[in-house]
């Protein structure tokens, strides 16, 4: 099990060293879900709550168990090599060339930086929670748009400093990425639309998450009633009202007619529309669509309850019932209820819904 298979900058790398180092790194990968666990039952059973500042916490002290099996998987390299030091480990060369050179330092610096953008972006998270929390008009959304952009912010900072890291010139890369970028940009353009489109959404604030859109998808006649859950550069996430989460490309949101129900005011004209027999009472059928909104909990009683006489149709007098309340993601329910409602009183009155019917006259020959 000594044996070299390989080497690794100076240092021979054997099956034993390889199987030592997955063992490691599989106890460190246990060993932080027991204290994870342990450490959330002792805070549950002290009646601690985990939350800001701790879980931030908790994430850096749980996540430093890998640092120190990583730095005893090195020295388990002087298993099969002499005189293995955690410095030295690190100044050996994996790759040199004329024009590049790897290190484990370089590697460690790269791991350093995403490790450090992941830690300051907790601390942002927790800095925005208690920024927002405070203020009584709180905004989820507007929370949402600025954890966002510092994402990007501190991701962007992160690769160039990992470019540094690695002595990698952004210019150079950025030059030679140049035709590239203009090839992926030609065949790329619905997607750069996408991604620009989620900027817009970020920070014009139109839509934000939470808020409960209707827009038409272009496939059905019928609009579609969704909550934003989520928005990403490129798309935004909604859930239906039948509890489906979508996929949305971002310019669909910014390039179509979008009815916002959580912008402006929060009452909402609805309509009913309901069709009745030639010769009905309509003076009894107002009243009755009247008293079916009027009994309704949520219909707004301060705001006039209206029947219109639409038209003379085909097979009967059309009438719709007119009524006022909250843009409600529980809208239909409300509509189903009262229409239920209508029904009963229409049975108990007498009064009937008529039903497509035509007549047929055949002529034969004499």
């Amino acid at each position: 099990m000594l044996e070299t298979l390989f080497n690794l900058g100076h240092y021979k790398v054997s099956l034993l060293n390889i199987l030592v180092v997955a063992g490691l790194m599989f106890i460190a990968f246990v060993l932080r879900r027991l204290v994870q666990r342990s450490l959330k039952k002792y805070l549950s059973s002290a009646k601690i709550r985990l939350e800001g500042r701790r879980v931030t916490y908790l994430k850096i002290f749980t996540q430093s168990i890998y640092a120190i099996f990583a730095y005893i998987a090195i020295l388990s390299f002087n298993l099969n090599n002499k005189d293995v030091t955690f410095g030295k480990f690190l100044e050996s060369e994996i790759i040199k060339t004329s024009k590049f050179q790897l290190s484990f330092e370089n590697i460690l610096m790269v791991v350093l930086i995403i490790f450090g953008a992941k830690v300051l972006l907790n601390f942002v998270h927790l800095f925005l929670q208690r920024r927002f929390r405070k203020d009584n008009q709180f905004d989820k959304g507007t929370e949402y748009v600025y954890m966002q952009v510092a994402k990007y912010i501190i991701y962007i900072f992160a690769f160039f400093m990992c470019l540094g890291a690695l002595n990698v010139e952004p210019s150079i890369f950025l030059g030679g990425s140049a035709a590239l970028l203009v090839g992926l940009g030609l065949g790329l353009q619905d997607v750069f639309k996408d991604m620009f489109s989620g900027f817009v959404l970020l920070f014009e604030g139109s839509i934000r998450v939470g808020d409960v859109i209707e827009f038409n998808d272009g496939k059905s006649s019928e609009s579609i009633v969704a909550k934003i859950l989520r928005i990403h550069v490129r798309t935004t996430q909604i859930e239906t009202r039948d509890g489906n989460v979508l996929i949305v490309p971002n310019t669909k949101l910014t390039q179509e007619y979008i009815e916002n129900w959580s912008h402006g005011s929060h009452l909402s004209r609805f309509r009913i529309p309901i069709t009745v027999h030639y010769g009905t009472d309509t003076q009894m059928v107002s009243d009755l669509l009247i008293q079916a909104a009027m009994s309704h909990p949520k219909v707004k009683k301060t705001e006039p309850v209206q029947v219109r006489m639409v038209e003379f149709g085909e097979n009967g007098l059309q009438m719709e019932l007119i009524f006022w309340a909250d843009q409600s993601w529980d809208i239909n329910e409300y509509k189903s209820e009262i229409r239920f409602e209508i029904d009963r009183l229409f049975r108990h009155y007498g009064i009937v819904i008529p039903y497509p019917q035509r007549e047929v006259h055949v002529f034969g020959k004499h």
